[in-house]
């Protein structure tokens, strides 16, 4: 096993290679991420809707299904679902969000390499480090979003976008690292 503090310039380097990664998919490709999200008819209605609430995780229609008579059931089928993620004041601060992805980014990265860790040792080749740690960022990165297509209608076409970024992130941490493993 090698110790994690050895590995600290390959963490280092593939969590701000991701987080430039990230940052260009998401904001400097025009079309990439942008069209993930759509636009509701008439938002105005759903906006005062949501403005007494807090900020959270919502679903609508939020019933126990179990209990249901099969007629109301019957009809809340045939009605639109609805999974809302509020942020109420809709305030936001840029600078603490990036800083938050970088942190999420390391620990990330830390988990990667503790996997790289225990299973190569010092001195193995390129192609072996970037096969095992490239392997574990995929998984890392990559299938975050297949829950949410899954059991709340994320469209697919958003999530393959987030597969196919998980495994440029997941590529980028695997070559890092078998470029600068320990020898």
């Amino acid at each position: 096993m090698i110790p994690l503090t050895t590995l600290w310039l390959p963490i280092l380097l593939s969590a701000v290679f991701v987080f430039i990664a990230s940052n260009i998919l998401h904001m400097a490709i025009p079309g990439w991420h942008r069209g993930d999200y759509g636009k509701l008819p008439d938002e105005g209605p759903v906006l005062n809707g949501l403005a007494s609430a807090k900020s959270g995780e919502y679903i609508a229609p939020n019933v126990n299904w179990n209990k249901l008579p099969k007629e109301e059931l019957d009809t809340l089928m045939k009605g639109p679902m609805a999974l809302v993620l509020l942020r109420n004041p809709g305030e936001f601060s840029f600078p603490r969000a990036l800083i938050s992805y970088l942190i999420y980014t390391l620990v990330v990265t830390i988990l990667i390499a503790y996997v790289g860790a225990v299973t190569r040792s010092p001195g193995s080749d390129f192609l072996d480090v970037f096969r095992v740690v490239g392997t574990a960022g995929i998984l890392a990165y990559s299938f975050q979003s297949v829950n949410n297509s899954i059991w709340y209608g994320k469209p697919w076409g958003a999530t393959t976008k987030d597969i196919i970024d998980g495994i440029i992130y997941g590529l980028l941490t695997g070559a890092t690292f078998g470029w600068l493993w320990p020898r």
